[in-house]
């Protein structure tokens, strides 16, 4: 079979022939933490992607609950303790019970992979491979973010950001019934984010986020979708009372608030990771129901590169997706 392999952090996509592996017994911009090593313990080479979506070809001699044939995806947390000290500082490759394709086992940068039963979640026949794909990862992540965020329909919900995370935000948001509201530079994606669902829209180029949303009576909850500390740190003030902000977008950056500000109005701000594949299954069911979509752009396995580089610099419209023509 083809896959794409990077024998090094840092190291170049590769295009390599490997042996189409044999299951046992019983395009994220997440996927740059196997490409880049940020993980320790990631053993190498390694085939990236754990937004993956396909069909079971092969079982394990104990498995009876999954069919041949049946269309399936895999998603960034198949599984983990949770418990134990890397899970804690949240390196998933050291985990003993670590199940995270891409990083504790090869993903789905390949025409083939194995996936372990308990990571597995059924594909709707509505749903295609390439629509389903990026739902298990950043529609995961979104959906589980607002479903579990204390909102209540009606109530103002802030999505900061309008990229692979944000557009899907957007649509569960709005879907959920909130007063939706779109934060974004530039007024050209205000057509776009009021087709998919948002009630307002904030251009943070010609407007001020913090005015707007406290003009709007202040969000009860801001899902922070842009991988920058300093772009979340510049709303915050826009929080109603008992308002919280939602990390879901990866940065590095230290957020910058008083604590005065969190003590005078009871606010709290939290990170969000994935979900189980319990969670993947309720993100699938409720995207048909409510016509939730991601917005793709579609490259070939051999164009992993030109992919990566696309999600990488922010230009991808939204979310890169590889396929293998089978």
């Amino acid at each position: 079979m083809r896959s794409v392999q990077v024998s090094k952090p840092n190291g170049p996509f590769e295009i390599v022939e490997r042996d189409i592996p044999e299951p046992g017994a019983g395009g994220c911009h997440g996927d740059s933490a196997t490409k880049e090593g940020v993980f320790p313990g990631i053993q190498y080479p390694r085939v990236p992607g754990h937004e993956i979506a396909g069909v079971i070809d092969a079982k394990g001699k104990d498995v009876t609950d999954w069919k041949m044939g049946q269309r399936v995806g895999v998603g960034w947390f198949a599984g983990h303790c949770g418990q134990c000290e890397s899970c804690r500082r949240g390196d998933f490759a050291t985990c003993r019970y670590a199940q995270v394709p891409g990083i504790s086992f090869d993903g789905g940068y390949a025409e083939y992979m194995v996936a372990p039963t308990d990571a597995l979640a059924s594909i709707p026949d509505e749903l295609s491979a390439t629509e389903a794909a990026p739902l298990m990862c950043a529609g995961i992540t979104t959906y589980n973010a607002l479903r579990n965020s204390s909102a209540r329909v009606g109530d103002v919900v802030a999505i900061l950001g309008i990229g692979g995370l944000g557009h899907l935000g957007i649509q569960f948001a709005a879907k959920m019934g909130f007063n939706t509201i779109a934060v974004g530079r530039g007024k050209d994606k205000e057509e776009l984010v009021r087709k998919l669902g948002a009630k307002h829209y904030i251009d943070s180029k010609s407007q001020n986020p913090v005015e707007e949303l406290v003009k709007l009576g202040g969000a009860k909850i801001i899902l922070g979708t842009v991988p920058s500390g300093k772009a979340m740190s510049e709303v915050l003030g826009g929080l109603a009372i008992n308002g919280k902000l939602i990390m879901i977008g990866a940065s590095e950056e230290p957020l910058e608030v008083s604590p005065i500000f969190f003590l005078s109005g009871r606010r709290s701000v939290v990170g969000w990771p994935s979900g189980t594949s319990i969670d993947s299954q309720d993100t699938l069911s409720f995207s048909v129901l409510s016509g939730v979509r991601s917005m793709n752009e579609m490259f070939p396995l051999e164009q992993a590169t030109k992919a990566y580089e696309q999600m990488m610099s922010g230009k991808a419209r939204f979310r890169a997706v590889l396929t293998t023509g089978q």
